[in-house]
């Protein structure tokens, strides 16, 4: 589903700043990959040249056998909106839209009919819990039903690739679990190929596999045997192992 060859990224300046240091990774259909590692590792690097945000300085991204960077930049914003989902931590959605209306964002750009658009989105909201809150502006709702509305939006259009960054880092206990078996029933139900950036070992715990980045390389991989709690503390042993002081990661236990 997805191919890293030989993934380098440097940003030039007075002194050039290697990010990314030919990083090779393959994910398969179907499978929730999470990312890891220190903050300036190159996890969030990774992840924007994978969502084709910013450009690879050499190397390639091949996404269900197309390398999206190749492509003129109006084919790209189409490949973009057809085969790729977005979670982002600070959810992006648009205060001046109602629920409803930001979770059809995506297909408005398709000129889907607004029938077809309603329908979609009540049965989204149906499935997230978030029915109640459809004709409510983003103000109106709290973090983790920001975040769900957000995921909705994320998932309409049937992305065959889903990526979030962050996406539980501005929410609560609660409402972090209640994402996780979202983006988890999701991945499930649907086979939706799925890419996480996180600091959250939590978060993390509910990936089938967990690669480890530091400074800019591939450090570690694990996966998930099927107990979770197990998985849990591997990440956290993976975590110690990359640093002595891991305190910007999170510690809660499952």
């Amino acid at each position: 589903m997805l191919k890293v060859n030989k993934l380098v990224k440097t940003y030039e300046g007075k002194v050039a700043t290697p990010v990314l240091k030919g990083i090779n990774l393959a994910v398969r259909q179907g499978e929730f990959v999470g990312v890891m590692g220190p903050s300036g590792s190159g996890k969030t690097t990774l992840l924007n040249m994978v969502a084709t945000i910013d450009s690879p300085s050499s190397g390639e991204v091949i996404i269900n056998g197309m390398n999206p960077h190749t492509l003129k930049k109006d084919k790209l914003a189409s490949f973009r909106r057809r085969e790729l989902g977005f979670v982002f931590q600070s959810f992006n959605l648009l205060n001046t839209l109602t629920v409803e209306e930001n979770i059809v964002l995506p297909l408005t750009l398709e000129g889907v009919s607004v029938r077809k658009m309603r329908s979609d989105a009540r049965l989204l909201a149906d499935r997230l819990g978030i029915t109640p809150i459809l004709d409510k502006r983003s103000y109106e709702i709290s973090g983790g039903q920001m975040q769900r509305t957000a995921i909705a939006r994320a998932i309409i259009h049937r992305p065959k690739l889903l990526l979030a960054d962050e996406p539980t880092g501005n929410l609560d206990s609660k409402s972090s679990k209640d994402v996780m078996e979202t983006l988890e029933n999701i991945n499930k139900s649907d086979g939706t190929t799925m890419m996480m950036v996180t600091h959250d070992a939590f978060a993390a715990s509910y990936c089938d596999r967990v690669i480890f980045i530091k400074d800019g390389e591939l450090y570690h991989e694990i996966f998930n045997t099927g107990n979770r709690q197990v998985f849990f503390q591997q990440i956290m042993d993976a975590l110690s192992m990359m640093s002595a002081d891991h305190s910007e990661f999170s510690t809660v236990r499952v």
